[in-house]
């Protein structure tokens, strides 16, 4: 079952159990990803519905952030909608299987400074999208290199 069919499902679940909370979150994911079909001309795959939801994600952690300060009901909703849309995406990454990639990928590039960061982390993120986040895959591959 392809993630937009498990997305479909989740909707008609939560419609039937009066969730607006999840049904709104599960609505939004299902928008971005037709928006993203509309701006690809074509339907879109799991690799591609993974890295639309992983920037859902994204930008729901960083508005949950931002808001925590001042508006922390905002910050709940904002969180709700994470929890649901983490659902879809597959199983994230231990910090212990990140380096290992990193590690894997260095070698197999030969990089050997900072010069190679770039290379190193387009196949890092390749590797990972939807299971690691961005900013502690950067910042793992700058110690790495640095170390290098």
């Amino acid at each position: 079952m392809t993630i937009q069919e498990r997305l479909t499902e989740a909707m008609k679940e939560a419609m039937k159990s009066r969730d607006a909370a999840r049904l709104s979150a599960i609505r939004m994911a299902r928008t971005a990803l037709k928006n993203a079909e509309i701006e690809a001309r074509a339907e879109l795959d799991d690799q591609a519905a993974i890295r639309v939801l992983s920037t859902l994600v994204k930008q729901r952690r960083e508005a949950a952030e931002a808001y925590r300060a001042s508006r922390p009901e905002l910050a709940d909703k904002e969180e709700q909608e994470l929890a649901v849309l983490q659902e879809f995406l597959p199983q994230p990454l231990t910090a212990e299987e990140v380096a290992v990639i990193v590690d894997q990928v260095i070698a197999e590039l030969g990089a050997t400074g900072m010069r190679d960061m770039g290379p190193v982390m387009k196949q890092v993120t390749r590797r990972t999208v939807g299971r690691a986040d961005g900013k502690q895959v950067s910042t793992l591959v700058r110690q790495k290199l640095s170390g290098a």
